[in-house]
């Protein structure tokens, strides 16, 4: 009876259990009829060592991975936009705060020029965030795209919270404009309306990724075994 090896060459089965091909000096490979030298880089083999299992795609892994790079794409492109959206609401977050603390200590008004300063220490923080968060989001299209594990279950994590936030979001959008106009800062309204609609297909994203994993497994990859 010829001895069965696995379509990789690595292990062949002895009756009871999957077992290296590899001699101990990892130089040879056992064919199931005799031993010849092995190819590639040689290693040594572990003893007790057995054949795991690997996980293969499926029809629903490459779209999972392109949509999961697409939203950090578009997420990576859209925070980029940020400063030239935000700029005017950074300046006047910082204007309103220096008027503040003349409010507060109307006898010692802040030195000329403070207003300025807080301006451009405004702004670098800001695009210090963005670049921050670019890269971050490039990070994870990269991940998506390679197929990471463990970037598969950080993006599940990242999508479930932002959907647990979405009915915040709704809310926002409802009435986040009279708050502002109620307050000395007027956020603009599409900032809340963006929020909850950006915040619609994230969730959707989550959702099929958590029935990928339940159903097949990360990046929807069944578990095959030899």
């Amino acid at each position: 009876m010829s001895t069965r090896v696995s379509p990789d060459g690595m292990y062949y089965w002895d009756g009871q259990t999957w077992v290296s091909t590899l001699s101990p000096d990892g130089r040879h490979r056992w064919t199931g009829a005799t031993w010849v030298p092995a190819t590639g880089p040689a290693y040594v083999a572990v003893a007790g060592h057995v054949a795991g299992a690997g996980r293969q795609p499926t029809s629903w892994t490459r779209p999972l991975q392109y949509a999961v790079a697409g939203w950090y794409g578009w997420s990576a492109l859209y925070t980029l936009t940020l400063p030239f959206w935000l700029g005017g609401l950074i300046t006047q977050i910082a204007n309103q705060s220096v008027a503040n603390q003349e409010q507060l200590n109307p006898g010692a008004p802040p030195p000329p020029g403070f207003a300025d300063m807080m301006n451009n220490v405004a702004t670098a923080a800001m695009w210090i965030t963005v670049v921050i968060l670019v890269a971050i989001f490039v990070f994870l299209l990269i991940g998506a795209l390679r197929r990471w594990t463990w970037i598969f279950y950080t993006v599940l994590v990242l999508l479930g919270l932002s959907a647990l936030f979405l009915p915040v979001d709704l809310f926002d959008a409802a009435i986040g404009a009279r708050l502002s106009s109620a307050s000395s800062l007027a956020m603009p309204t599409w900032i809340y309306i963006y929020s909850f609609v950006a915040g619609i297909p994230g969730a959707v994203l989550f959702a099929w990724m958590l029935i990928a994993l339940i159903a097949r497994g990360p990046w929807a990859m069944r578990r095959v075994s030899y």
